[in-house]
């Protein structure tokens, strides 16, 4: 059986070239790459997957995962994919931590220092984008612990990546559809989650700006939810009273089946309505109607990319040297794809 060495030594390169190529890692121009696999194939190179993984248990690794409250479903799914990711690493020496914590600078600041005093290697985090939490983490990375983004990022965090969704992009797709879901006079109302949460306040800058300019689009309102559902119920439900004439509404997080109820309890299932994500409850909320799409982004697979991404970069720093974001695929759903 050809070795590692043999192919290395034929295609007059290191050891850890070839295992870069073979792996599908970067670091590597594309006329080595091919040479390295052309001389693999010859020789009928096959991977000792026994003897990886030894290798790999050699270094064990606890990786720190800090996400938000169960207040917001969605990352229920986000979780999911971190689990079954490690559930795959587990054997190669992987373990996780998981912290979910509520929509606050205090909170996160908590659960990243009780990260750190566990002993993690690494931490994936979605963070608060508050200087206090940005601060400490650019601390942690300057102190040799890697930080990945996932979900949302934070402005000035000089993490190894970032995972998620095109949150500018996402936003103009929802002001995009409602433009071509609608006639006439539109006058909208936008229910933040957060402001303070990056991904919130891109989307809007996103929605805004791709309705900026066209004369029947009126933004009556915004407000913050917090994603929190008996917030967005208070909030839709003052909205619709004080401003009768709003005849759409765009969240760009959580808090959506609150909202919805509200609509319902008023009467007002005329109003088009646009989301994000495909949570059980808005699901549900689309199937009566009361929802007219929804934009989804992928969040079993932002948690598994996020964890494998890390393991990867812990075993080889190399991985990450050519690309720090990875966006997911934004998918638009309406009652009929369900």
């Amino acid at each position: 059986m050809a070795t590692i060495k043999q192919i290395a030594e034929k295609a007059g390169v290191s050891r850890g070239t070839v295992d870069r190529v073979l792996n599908n890692r970067s670091g590597v121009n594309e006329e080595t790459a091919r040479k390295v696999l052309e001389i693999a194939k010859l020789l009928n190179y096959k991977p000792n997957k026994a003897g990886k993984a030894l290798a790999a248990q050699k270094n064990k690794f606890l990786i720190g995962i800090i996400v938000f409250s169960r207040k917001n479903p969605y990352f229920d799914d986000v979780i999911k994919g971190f689990e079954e990711k490690a559930e795959e690493l587990t054997f190669y020496g992987l373990e996780i931590m998981i912290k979910r914590v509520p929509y606050n600078h205090e909170a996160q600041i908590d659960a990243i220092n009780a990260c750190v005093e566990s002993g993690v290697n690494g931490i994936i985090i979605t963070p608060y984008n508050d200087e206090s939490v940005i601060s400490l983490l650019n601390k942690l990375i300057a102190g040799g612990i890697p930080v990945i983004t996932v979900n949302s990022d934070a402005e000035k965090v000089n993490s190894l990546a970032y995972v998620g969704s095109d949150y500018y992009k996402s936003g103009r797709a929802s002001a995009a559809l409602m433009d071509m879901m609608s006639t006439g006079s539109m006058n909208v109302g936008i229910i933040l989650g957060d402001s303070n949460i990056l991904c919130h306040s891109q989307r809007y800058l996103g929605f805004t700006s791709r309705l900026n300019g066209i004369n029947r689009f009126n933004i009556i309102t915004v407000n913050e939810n917090f994603d929190d559902d008996l917030k967005s119920f208070e909030i839709v439900s003052s909205m619709l009273r004080e401003h009768p004439e709003i005849n759409a509404l765009y969240f760009t997080a959580a808090g959506v089946y609150g909202g919805c109820k509200a609509i319902k309890e008023l009467d007002r299932s005329d109003i088009l309505v646009i989301t994000h994500d495909d949570v059980s409850t808005t699901v549900d909320m689309m199937k009566e109607g009361l929802i007219t799409a929804t934009i989804c982004q992928q969040p079993r697979w932002q948690g598994a990319k996020s964890l494998e991404l890390m393991y990867n970069y812990l075993n080889d720093p190399e991985i990450l040297k050519f690309k720090k974001y990875f966006y997911a695929e934004l998918n638009i759903k309406i009652s009929e794809t369900l």
